[in-house]
């Protein structure tokens, strides 16, 4: 007795995959590195202290009002600065 199946012969795609050979690269060929430029501008921001300085003091400016209760919010004005932001204007 002869039985036929009517898909005809069924592969298995993950046997393939595990048949394929990896692929190896040449030895001779080298991986890229990633590289880091940082350029003369944020240099000379990073060696500058003013900035960090400044900062540093209004943060504590601003501490010392939110202490103290003398720390105003407007949500109004937070809120359209957000707007404009993300807007892009």
């Amino acid at each position: 007795m002869l039985n036929i199946n009517p898909l005809g012969s069924v592969n298995n795609p993950y046997q393939k995959n595990t048949d394929a050979k990896p692929q190896v690269r040449p030895e001779t060929q080298q991986q890229e590195k990633d590289k880091l430029e940082i350029s003369s501008q944020a240099k000379q921001m990073q060696q500058s202290g003013d900035i960090e300085t400044a900062r540093s003091d209004r943060i504590e400016e601003l501490k010392n009002e939110v202490r103290s209760g003398n720390y105003k919010f407007d949500a109004q004005e937070s809120a359209q600065k957000f707007l404009d932001f993300w807007s892009g204007k």
